[in-house]
């Protein structure tokens, strides 16, 4: 996928596993897209966040809100506010998220290729561990939108920020935990006034792969990666970057 995105590229940066905190952990990707700017190297991340529900900008401003954290927070899944993506996404902590970040000087005029460069992308991945995976969500998912992934309900959502000197798309993998999801998902989007139906929350699991993320997480990197050469980075070393932390 990387290499449809960034033609004359021939080293990708990869970064997996969690930092030790919500607000560590998601500084990880915006430390990624300055290095991907300064550089002009493409980077993958692949992890399993913390357990938690992350927020759109769209429930923010819902009349529902600080219900939809309440609720959030007593099924404890602590509450947070993302600046990409749509509608509220839960992660039970074994759900996978990925984010590719490349380089691009005219980000505005290549969102429709990347998102079908990342979809596909997580397709193949799905169905390399024998999930019949296929472009598409039922209706009242959660967090609807265009670029989802689905079997026996959605397992996928992409979203797409552009930068000046970059473009990050990402997204999440439900691996398992289908059921405690859509519980979690029913409650919240109850109190935020969203059409939600707790039947479509899908997983990798449920469309008849393995309940392991670690091997999800391989997937996902030999799809976005392909032959590509990759360096292998941690964690610590990207926020290691920050002068500030």
């Amino acid at each position: 996928m990387i290499d449809r995105l960034a033609s004359d590229c021939e080293t990708v940066r990869t970064v997996r596993g969690r930092a030790p905190s919500l607000d560590a952990d998601r500084a990880v990707v915006e430390e990624l897209s300055d290095a991907v700017a300064t550089t002009g190297v493409p980077a993958v991340r692949v992890w399993t966040p913390h357990r938690q529900v992350a927020f759109g900008r769209r429930d923010a401003r819902a009349e529902g809100y600080e219900r939809a954290r309440q609720r959030a927070d007593a099924n404890g899944y602590p509450a947070i506010e993302r600046s990409v993506g749509g509608r509220a996404v839960a992660y039970t902590g074994t759900t996978v998220a990925f984010a590719a970040v490349v380089p691009t000087a005219t980000p505005r005029q290549e969102t429709t290729a990347r998102y079908e460069a990342a979809t596909t992308g997580v397709v193949r991945a799905l169905r390399s561990l024998g999930v019949p995976a296929r472009r598409g969500e039922p209706d009242a998912s959660f967090c609807p939108g265009e670029h989802s992934v689905q079997a026996r309900g959605k397992i996928a959502g992409l979203a797409q920020r552009i930068q000046r000197e970059t473009a990050r798309v990402s997204g999440i993998v439900v691996v398992d935990g289908h059921e405690e999801l859509a519980t979690v998902l029913d409650e919240v989007y109850d109190a935020l006034g969203v059409p939600f139906a707790p039947e479509s929350v899908g997983s990798v699991a449920r469309g008849g792969g393995p309940a392991d993320s670690e091997a999800v997480v391989d997937a996902l990197f030999d799809a976005f990666c392909g032959d590509l050469s990759t360096e292998s980075v941690s964690v610590e070393d990207v926020l290691a970057d920050d002068p500030t932390r």
